[in-house]
């Protein structure tokens, strides 16, 4: 009973040394990387931002490679813990690493699906097919790119949700921000007014925001009546903006279109409702 007592309290300090002795090393560790981690990405983005000064990169191209290299820093960061968090608690990992077993579990875990994603991810990047701050559409979703990353690829869409979508998955991407984009606007007066009066007023309209607005790049200009509506004549106005300034150019000018046309003293037609109440008299 007593060599009982005497084993369990040699194995209980035993194991309590060991947990308190790897406790404090894997904290020492802990506390290492989160110094390093903000340190490496500063240090990342400095040395991308000087370079691309220098060599005069674009801001979006900047901002693309920036956000790969900090996720590339974070993934080997991520690596090089767990190595060192297995070789303190005791367990090595290089026969792990060389074992054929391994190797197959990590393939039936997905690692093939991993390496597509880099792959893919690459030739993205490559070719530049996106860049970050690009309104794109891509495996059917749509928005401004936040990060092109090894494995994922972030949009933002519109209402505010962050889509993260495996670089594999994207078979096709539709950039938007590449090049000047169309803004086009559909106004309509009423069938009695005169046609030729009404372009007038609207190109009126289309060349004071040629020489006054900066974002037009091409036009505006009326290119005439679109169709024929089940109430209204359509006219239609086209031109060309900077990027990502279409919809507001379009705002401005529909408004600029409708007050110069009330200022005319041209009809815009909109539906009227008819409401028709049938009274039915006391039979004789």
């Amino acid at each position: 009973m007593n060599l009982f007592e005497e084993g369990f309290e040699f194995n209980l300090a035993e194991f309590t040394e060991l947990l308190i002795s790897v406790g404090l090393k894997v904290l020492v560790l802990i506390i290492i990387f989160a110094i390093i981690s903000p340190i490496g990405r500063r240090a990342i983005s400095g040395a991308i931002n000087k370079i691309s000064k220098h060599r005069k990169i674009p801001e979006a191209r900047t901002k693309t490679l920036e956000r790969l290299c900090v996720n590339i820093f974070s993934y080997i960061l991520m690596f090089v813990f767990v190595v060192m968090l297995l070789e303190m608690i005791g367990i090595p990992i290089g026969p792990l690493l060389a074992g054929a077993g391994i190797v197959g579990l990590a393939i039936g875990f997905g690692a093939q699906g991993l390496v597509s994603d880099i792959v893919t991810g690459f030739f993205i990047l490559i070719e530049r097919q996106v860049d970050v701050d690009d309104y794109v559409t891509a495996a059917g979703y749509d928005g401004v790119v936040e990060e092109v990353g090894l494995r994922t690829t972030k949009l933002r869409g519109f209402d505010g949700t962050l889509h993260y979508i495996p670089n594999r998955e994207i078979s096709g991407v539709s950039n938007h921000s590449r090049g000047n984009m169309r803004a086009m606007i559909d106004i309509g007066i009423a069938y009695d007014e005169n046609i030729e009066e009404a372009l007038t007023v609207l190109q009126r309209v289309c060349d004071e925001f040629s020489i006054t607005d900066e974002r037009i790049k091409e036009g505006p200009d009326v290119l005439g009546v679109q169709s024929l509506g089940s109430s209204d004549v359509v006219l239609r106005v086209l031109g060309r903006t900077a990027n990502m300034e279409q919809w507001a150019v379009e705002r401005d000018l529909r408004r600029a279109m409708k007050e110069a046309l009330d200022e005319a003293g041209i009809e815009i037609p909109f539906p009227h409702q008819v409401y028709v109440e049938k009274k039915y008299g006391a039979e004789a």
